[in-house]
């Protein structure tokens, strides 16, 4: 098992973090730990040693189980402090007396409840944001400061050559990736096509395409990514 990077900050999930949060979701969805590894195809033991944080998933294979459990990769995290006691301040606010939201220009046409993601700005700090380090030291981070329904927003960081699955082999799931370069260079292959990627570049694909991402320079690769179910 690797080793995290010595600059990870203090908001990175470790093993037990990352396989706890498996195991929970797992029980939340009423599925057996055999049940689960039998739709992943790999073993029920290396289900329970992800589970249990003695291995850390590829990003592949950890996009694989939460797409099985048809979850967003943000619910990997889970909800954080910040998170709740935002939510909680809110409720505070609605129940002082005489509050009635927010004052609003004459005017200014107001969406429903329904039509907004949520009534109140958030804002996760630089050195606050959610990591976490998964198989080949690839790290990634989320940039939605909490969990955003129907998406998921990371930079990934690719380590000198790092591949998204354990093995370098392709792999498919549910759901459609965007991509965009923003340093360093990425390889990604899709189906019999190769792909070279540097600053500014984008690639789109359905996830149901055997596809691998890599970094096969000498100088990390940080790229940000927009996945859709």
């Amino acid at each position: 098992m690797t080793t995290p990077s010595a600059d990870n900050n203090a908001g990175d999930l470790d093993e037990q973090r990352i396989g706890g949060r498996i195991r929970d979701l797992r029980k939340e969805h009423g599925l057996s730990l055999r049940a689960l590894a039998d739709r992943l195809d790999i073993s029920a033991s290396a289900l329970s040693q992800i589970e249990r944080g003695k291995m850390r998933p590829s990003v592949t294979r950890l996009y694989q189980i939460m797409s099985e459990l048809g979850e967003p990769m943000t619910a990997i995290f889970g909800e954080g402090d910040a998170d709740a006691e935002r939510a909680e301040s809110e409720e505070e606010r609605r129940d002082a007396p005489g509050w009635s939201g927010p004052p609003v220009a004459e005017g200014r046409a107001v969406k429903p409840p329904s039509e907004v993601l949520s009534d109140h700005v958030s804002v996760t700090r630089a050195d606050e944001a959610a990591a976490l380090t998964l198989s080949h030291d690839v790290r990634y981070r989320r940039l939605t400061p909490e969990q955003v329904p129907g998406m998921s927003y990371f930079e990934s960081t690719y380590p000198p050559g790092a591949y998204s699955s354990q093995n370098a082999e392709f792999v498919r799931h549910s759901g459609y990736e965007i991509g965009l370069v923003v340093s360093g260079e990425l390889v990604v292959d899709t189906g019999f096509d190769t792909h070279r990627l540097g600053p500014g570049d984008t690639i789109s694909y359905p996830s149901t395409t055997p596809h691998r991402i890599s970094n096969q320079s000498d100088v990390p690769a940080v790229a940000i990514w927009l996945n859709l179910p």
